[in-house]
C-alpha cells in the first residue's frame, strides 16, 4: 500500500509540474528595452569586411524592422513584407548573437534583409531570457515545433540556442520603439499584421 501511495504521489507531482510548466507563471520575465539601449549596440556586418556600426544608424532616418533571430519560419514571414517595406524605404534587418559554423550562411536563404552580429546581445536584453528543459514539456512549444517542421523549418540549438529572441519596429528621431515582440517560448512568432501596422506609423525624417 505504501509503495502504491508513493507511486501515485510521484505521478501526481509530475502531472502538477507539467500543468504548472504550461502556465504563464513559468515563462521567462521580460524587461522592455529602451531605444537608447538598443541604439548603443555595436553591430558587426556579415558582408562588409566585418565593419562595425552603431545600431541606431539603421533607423535614425527611415526607421527599421529588426529581428533578433531565433525562428527561421519567422524570418521567412518577415521577409514576405520586404516589398511593402521597400515602398516605404524601411530596411529589414536581422541580428544574430554569434557566428558558429555555417549558421549565418544557412540563415541567409530564409531572410531578405541585411544580417549583423550583435556580440553583446543588446537585442536579446537588457534581461536575457532563456528557456531550458522547461520548453520541452510546454504544449505550445511542441505545437510550434510541428508547425515549423511541416513547413520545412528545423530548429537550432547550437551555441546559446536556448536564448529567446524578438522583433522590433523602430521609428526614426523621437518616434522610438513602435512594436516590441519578445519570443515567450521556442517558436513563438510575431503577428505579421502587427508588424505592418507598426511600420505604417513610421514617419521618415525630413
Amino acid at each position: 500500500m505504501g509503495m502504491w501511495s508513493l507511486g501515485l504521489g510521484a505521478v501526481g507531482a509530475a502531472i502538477a509540474g507539467i500543468l504548472l510548466a504550461n502556465t504563464d507563471l513559468c515563462l521567462p520575465k521580460v524587461d522592455s528595452a529602451s531605444v537608447d539601449y538598443l541604439g548603443d549596440a555595436n553591430l558587426r556586418s556579415t558582408t562588409d569586411d566585418d565593419k562595425v556600426i552603431k545600431a541606431n544608424t539603421l533607423w535614425e532616418k527611415s526607421g527599421a524592422v529588426v529581428m533578433a533571430v531565433k525562428c527561421l519560419q519567422e524570418a521567412a514571414e518577415l521577409s514576405s513584407l520586404k516589398p511593402q517595406l521597400e515602398e516605404r524605404g524601411v530596411p529589414l534587418v536581422a541580428v544574430v548573437k554569434e557566428d558558429i559554423g555555417t549558421e549565418i550562411q544557412d540563415f541567409r536563404p530564409h531572410f531578405a534583409g541585411d544580417i549583423y552580429i550583435d556580440e553583446k546581445r543588446h537585442f536579446y536584453g537588457p534581461l536575457q531570457r532563456r528557456m531550458g528543459g522547461l520548453g520541452f514539456i510546454r504544449l505550445g512549444v511542441w505545437q510550434n515545433f510541428f508547425r515549423a517542421w511541416r513547413s520545412g523549418y528545423q530548429g537550432n540549438m547550437n551555441g546559446e540556442g536556448f536564448i529567446l529572441g524578438g522583433v522590433f519596429v523602430i521609428g526614426p528621431g523621437n518616434q522610438g520603439i513602435l512594436l516590441e515582440h519578445r519570443e515567450k517560448e521556442f517558436g513563438d512568432r510575431v503577428d505579421i499584421a502587427d508588424v505592418l501596422e507598426a511600420v505604417k506609423k513610421i514617419a521618415p525624417e525630413k
